[in-house]
């Protein structure tokens, strides 16, 4: 599969991190583009920085020349993760100023896969109408809201009950928290 990971400024670097490490840039053609800000919220919620795993590629926001801008080389599957409200409605109504915008559009109109995954709490009525307008389109709306049910012990445990949700909803193999009420061996 060719995957786009998205990455914003909204709070949840982490989810973005997580996903990357488990995404094998050797079974998937892997890119990685990040919105203006997300630099800056990566500064602060990762220490260390983004660590891409190797094959991944990084593409400019302002830069119209990847390949997932036009229609006619589409991702299979885009996941913006963390989203932000803005991004969000920016995609819902179509505006398509930067490369992430743009292959957000492409996705939906190609009918390919986009997951969106907000941190953003509590949702205003605009956030509402505007993840319906993504429902309708045939986005998948995943927020960053975490199962405890496996008694997480850690906060990357937290971040992978929702990451392994966006993996399950990518239709990749995982075995990053538990499923509920999953036998025991």
């Amino acid at each position: 599969m060719k995957i786009l990971v998205a990455i914003t400024g909204a709070s949840g670097a982490l989810y973005a991190q997580r996903l990357l490490d488990n995404l094998d840039s050797r079974a998937h053609e892997i890119h990685v583009v990040m919105s203006n800000y997300a630099p800056q919220v990566i500064a602060e919620e990762l220490p260390g920085g983004l660590r891409l795993p190797a094959g991944v590629r990084t593409h400019n926001v302002k830069s119209m020349n990847a390949p997932f801008a036009s229609g006619s080389n589409p991702p299979d599957a885009m996941v913006v993760i963390p989203c932000t409200m803005g991004t969000m409605g920016r995609i819902a109504h179509g505006y398509s100023e930067d490369v992430l915008l743009r292959a957000a559009d492409v996705v939906l109109k190609e009918r390919k896969k986009l997951i969106l995954v907000p941190r953003e709490t509590p949702f205003s009525l605009v956030h509402v109408k505007n993840m319906e307008l993504l429902l309708l389109a045939g986005a998948v709306i995943l927020p960053a809201n975490p199962g405890f049910y496996a008694n997480p012990k850690t906060i990357q445990d937290v971040v992978d009950t929702v990451v392994a949700r966006v993996l399950d909803h990518l239709g990749v193999a995982n075995q990053l928290a538990p499923r509920w009420n999953e036998e025991k061996e």
